[in-house]
């Protein structure tokens, strides 16, 4: 089969979209399938194609320095999708990238598959724009409404946009690679460098360091179990608008930039207490990473903690900012608890299998190839 994936961003790019399209990506090509990805080039990085990817003319992302989205090109990809067409395209991003994909292939008759990613809507009260939430939410349901279906990672945000007027909404779990993601990673020399001796005891947060992340309780969660363990230190890793200003109040916290790969790995697994306060997300893939090292976790009720996070069993997933500053407190205080919740989640996750992921979208994409192939038969005859 030949397929096609349309994004705005994707690795080097270090978020959950990019992150998962290159599992995505990788796991087809695994199985024997052509994958062409067709993205925004990055700064400094010439429009063009090669032998597996097509770069679109881009634009920087307002106050997110990094991310950029593609400008639109509806005949570019109607031609190039007219000399080598695909049996199914995937569009991961509603951007004028997105939007163009979706009239190149509605024009050649290709099937499409849309996923949503991203709640923009819940986006836009941390940047002074509440008033936009209800145009946001029609823009996304016009254009995930034109696709053959929208996928989403979890029965919670299926279910809502069915609530929502969203049509075809189908779900495909995600999986974390535990083989990367594990307790056996831990390293204590690692720990050493942030200044924590073996007993001591070290938060970790993971992700975009920005307004919508809800990073305001993560810092206040973590002051007040500082006030029972006086030599705690909280470990940041990733990047954003909002690191700036909270490396300047809180000069104490450790902030190791991005990581990828082992080096994330290494980072989550010595860590001893995720704090992931986001509202904003459609999944949170790295919940299920700190979960698959070993790691207990303090998230909000829904996305990937509502599917997987079991509280007192794998860490605790909370609906209140007060149950969530008290979770903090009380996991961070008792050291066996923590340990005996971080060892039950790395097993949990073990069952979450990529390959099989992969599988499902791939005949996900298959059945709307076949689907559109009888169609078009059909009206021949």
């Amino acid at each position: 089969m030949r397929y096609a994936i349309v994004t705005d961003t994707y690795t080097p790019d270090i978020n959950g979209v990019a992150l998962t399209l290159q599992s995505y990506v990788r796991g087809l090509r695994a199985r024997g399938h052509a994958v062409e990805v067709i993205r925004s080039a990055r700064a400094g990085e010439p429009p063009g194609s090669d032998a597996q990817s097509l770069r679109i003319r881009g634009l920087r992302v307002p106050r997110y320095p990094g991310l950029r989205f593609g400008l639109p090109a509806p005949r570019r990809l109607y031609r190039q999708w007219k000399q080598q067409r695909p049996d199914a395209i995937y569009i991961a991003t509603e951007g004028p990238l997105g939007w163009s994909a979706m009239r190149a292939a509605r024009a050649l008759g290709i099937p499409v598959a849309s996923g949503f990613h991203t709640r923009f809507d819940e986006y836009l009260p941390d940047y002074g724009a509440a008033w936009l939430q209800a145009a946001a939410m029609r823009w996304m349901r016009r254009f995930h409404n034109q696709a053959d279906g929208t996928l989403v990672p979890t029965t919670e945000l299926q279910q809502f946009l069915q609530q929502q007027g969203f049509e075809r909404v189908k779900l495909l779990a995600r999986a974390v690679d535990s083989s990367l993601f594990d307790p056996a990673q831990r390293d204590p020399a690692l720990r050493e460098e942030w200044g924590i001796d073996g007993n001591g005891f070290a938060a970790i947060y993971v992700g975009r360091i920005a307004a919508e992340k809800n990073l305001g309780l993560a810092v206040r969660a973590f002051r007040r179990l500082q006030q029972n363990r006086p030599k705690a230190r909280f470990v940041w890793v990733g990047d954003g608008p909002m690191r700036e200003r909270l490396a300047h109040e809180n000069p104490d916290f450790i902030f190791c930039g991005v990581k990828r790969g082992q080096d994330l790995a290494r980072h989550f697994a010595s860590g001893d207490l995720f704090l992931f306060p986001s509202r904003s997300e459609t999944f949170g893939n790295v919940t299920l990473e700190s979960m698959a090292s070993g790691v207990a976790t303090v998230a909000f009720d829904y996305g990937a903690a509502r599917e997987y996070l079991r509280t007192g069993e794998s860490g605790a997933a909370v609906d209140t900012d007060a149950a969530f500053i008290e979770a903090a407190v009380e996991l961070a205080g008792d050291d066996a608890l923590r340990r005996t919740l971080g060892g039950n989640a790395a097993l949990a996750m073990k069952r979450l299998h990529p390959e099989t992921v992969v599988a499902e979208f791939d005949t996900l994409l298959r059945e709307l190839a076949e689907r559109r192939r009888t169609s078009h038969a059909a009206h021949a005859a």
